[in-house]
């Protein structure tokens, strides 16, 4: 499969675990675990098998300096790869966050916000979340 039909079927598959996230947790508890098990594993073998296309064992004193990172990024698959590499994480991210408030009791109306930036900026939106938690429960290093 072409590196542009999987970027395409990867962000689709993404936006469908966000959307489960967002409206569909606060009515089913246990759908963070659906959209590890479907959408984050999906995701997952995608990468896998764009990273056994492109990768070469010598690529990884690349990831030792900037510019070798950059040669890594001319390549269409690497790319792609990239990419679904931040949607995977992100959006496991997203689960953690639901889950995570579900178990501290925080209203998941509140967390949208930062379930929406952690799909659009990741760190940002896990940050938020972290202190959004920490207004709420008054403990920082709450439990996992």
């Amino acid at each position: 499969m072409a590196p542009e039909q999987l970027f395409n079927i990867s962000g689709n598959l993404a936006m469908a675990g966000w959307l489960f996230l967002i409206f569909v947790s606060p009515f089913w508890k246990n759908i963070n675990q659906v959209v590890v098990a479907i959408f984050v594993t999906i995701l997952a073998l995608f990468y896998a098998w764009m990273i056994l296309q492109s990768f070469q064992f010598s690529d990884l004193a690349k990831f030792g300096t900037l510019e070798g990172v950059m040669g890594l990024f001319t390549n269409k698959t690497m790319v792609c790869a990239g990419w679904i590499h931040y949607l995977a994480f992100d959006l496991f991210i997203g689960t953690w966050i639901v889950r995570n408030a579900q178990k501290h009791s925080i209203n998941h109306w509140i967390t949208v916000p930062s379930l929406l930036l952690t799909f659009m900026m990741g760190p940002i939106g896990l940050l938020s979340y972290f202190l959004i938690r920490f207004a709420l429960t008054k403990t920082y290093f709450a439990e996992n």
